[in-house]
């Protein structure tokens, strides 16, 4: 799937058409039309049409954040999918169980769900395995809502870090993409963005979520390595061509580990 390694996934109100194109064109390596949170339940069905012709008229490939399984649009979410060739996966929210995602994955479309529940945690073992799922992420803010969290404490962040580590830990034990960090809501707080970004990379993230087309380059920049770490790369596979199994380079002693650490690097800088 050509948005398996997104960095940036922007969302856009489904019943907002003429927000499709901007979306399109802000640099984010994906967007995700939303059917779900965006729009009032007037328009879930409008925004359906919207989007399909949409699609009609334009060459480009877009994921859709459906209504939940628990939804009453939340069929007809799929049923459109299921249909249109230009959309490339589907986002569950509210993921719970892994019959939900078999539905959503019987459409043909990559799956990606989103973890918002206490029940949603619990049951990451099955959701991570489920045939279809392709990348895992989570709504701090849901979430934070269903576990009775006081949002922005200190104490609400350290339960968020630990359904942080859970997605981690599955994605990587299942061969996951490297998961999406949370939406981060103050979108014109960019430092904000950009030291909660550093600290998702350090955790293992591959990317975020995101809500406003000014994000995206915050992401980028925080998830590319820097001057200094490329450099200490190119030292250190430069150094491995002696052929010893462990060697020093700026003092630091490089083994396999190491060395597998500064091709990622340089692979992700290509």
């Amino acid at each position: 799937m050509a948005f398996a390694n997104a960095r940036s996934a922007l969302f856009v109100p489904g019943s907002r058409p003429e927000r499709f194109s901007k979306a399109l064109a802000s640099g984010a390596d994906v967007v995700i039309v939303d059917f779900e949170d965006a729009v009032e339940a007037s328009l879930k069905r409008h925004a359906r049409q919207l989007l399909g012709q949409f699609l009609a008229e334009h060459d480009v490939q877009v994921l859709v954040r459906i209504n939940a399984a628990d939804h009453a649009e939340h069929a007809a979410d799929l049923d459109f999918c299921r249909d249109q060739p230009a959309v490339a996966g589907i986002l569950l929210p509210k993921a719970e169980s892994a019959a939900q995602l078999a539905r959503s994955a019987a459409t043909g479309k990559l799956v990606w769900p989103i973890i918002e529940s206490a029940r949603g945690l619990l049951a990451l073992a099955e959701i991570a395995a489920s045939p279809g799922v392709e990348r895992l992420t989570f709504g701090a803010l849901d979430l934070g809502l269903d576990l009775g969290l006081n949002s922005g404490s200190q104490a609400a962040e350290t339960v968020l870090d630990q359904a942080r580590i859970a997605v981690l830990l599955h994605s990587r034990a299942n061969h996951l993409v490297a998961p999406l960090d949370s939406v981060f809501p103050a979108f014109e707080d960019i430092e904000g963005l950009r030291l909660a970004m550093n600290r998702a990379r350090d955790m293992g993230f591959g990317g975020a979520l995101c809500i406003h087309p000014k994000q995206v380059a915050v992401i980028h920049g925080a998830l590319a390595p820097s001057d200094a770490e490329l450099e200490w790369a190119r030292k250190v596979l430069a150094a491995a061509g002696s052929g010893l199994a462990a060697f020093q380079v700026d003092g630091q002693m490089v083994d396999a580990p190491v060395l597998s650490r500064a091709r990622r690097l340089l692979d992700s800088h290509q």
